[in-house]
């Protein structure tokens, strides 16, 4: 994953404003690679990551020892319906493929929101082809943020028909 989301990640980051302040979370961190790039971005903050997978957490933690040996980045075993943080905590948070794995998506954007500050941004982050599984897992979070006016999600089309970049402010 750290291999082969490397590009998709780069490009969706790219259209997130982020400063060097920002505590941020990373949902479903794999191989923490974008925990990586996050932290050397926020150079003056924070960057969590939560993965459900023990195996993506010890090879997250391995691949950033040495942001939190600097103590800028902390990896934990959790799920995104079960966020172990406090509400408001978050400036950003960011969810690279992992989006249409959620077990409840809406449930559990709500949880994202619970811990996303009031003026932060939560950035979706997915390759998609039009009538596969996780087009319609982007379609649902669509409908989801729709009601809400809530966040980002950012789809890069692999093929065929183009799911759009679609941006939505809280």
């Amino acid at each position: 994953m750290n291999v082969s989301h490397a590009e998709l990640t780069a490009w969706g980051l790219s259209h997130v404003a982020m400063r060097d302040d920002f505590t941020i979370l990373d949902v479903g961190c794999g191989g923490g690679r974008t925990i990586d790039r996050l932290a050397s971005i926020a150079t003056k903050g924070k960057v969590f990551g939560v993965d459900y997978s023990e195996e993506s957490v010890a090879t997250a933690r391995e691949t950033n020892a040495r942001w939190i040996e600097q103590g800028r980045v902390d990896i934990q075993l959790g799920t995104v319906s079960r966020l172990p943080f406090t509400d408001g905590t978050f400036d950003l948070v960011t969810a690279v493929e992992t989006h249409y794995y959620w077990p409840d998506l809406p449930r559990d954007v709500r949880e994202v929101f619970r811990v996303l500050q009031p003026s932060g941004t939560f950035a979706i982050i997915a390759e998609a082809y039009r009538g596969r599984r996780n087009a319609g897992a982007i379609a649902m979070f669509r409908r989801h943020c729709a009601r809400s006016a809530c966040a980002i999600t950012l789809s890069r089309p692999l093929t065929g028909d183009p799911i759009r970049c679609l941006t939505m402010t809280r």
